[in-house]
């Protein structure tokens, strides 16, 4: 993760930055059938979106690839809370490098 990116996740806060992983997630990846799949995250301007490209969350085929979560349903809550986690634990990961 860039400077940049630790900036603003140190400016927001981890509780912003959830918010927003939650938004994120919610709109780019549960629908089961998500706009522009494949090529709906990308690959700077925000560090959730760094993130999930890092942890293979990016699109719906690699979450089935690396997560095991199948394509063409929409994401169930706990799915989705999953994939959060997922997210928050890498970025945390992140800021402790220095």
């Amino acid at each position: 993760m860039s400077k940049k990116d630790k900036d603003y996740v140190n400016d927001k806060g981890y509780d912003t930055i959830k918010i927003h992983a939650c938004d994120f997630v919610a709109k780019r990846l549960a629908p089961a059938f998500p706009k522009n799949d494949g090529k709906q995250t990308p690959m700077k301007g925000h560090p959730v979106f760094i993130g999930q490209h890092a942890t293979a969350c990016c699109c719906r085929g690699c979450l089935r690839k690396w997560h095991y979560i199948p394509e063409g349903k929409e994401l169930t809550e706990e799915e989705q809370e999953y994939i959060v986690d997922v997210l928050m634990d890498w970025i945390r990961r992140e800021m402790e490098l220095t």
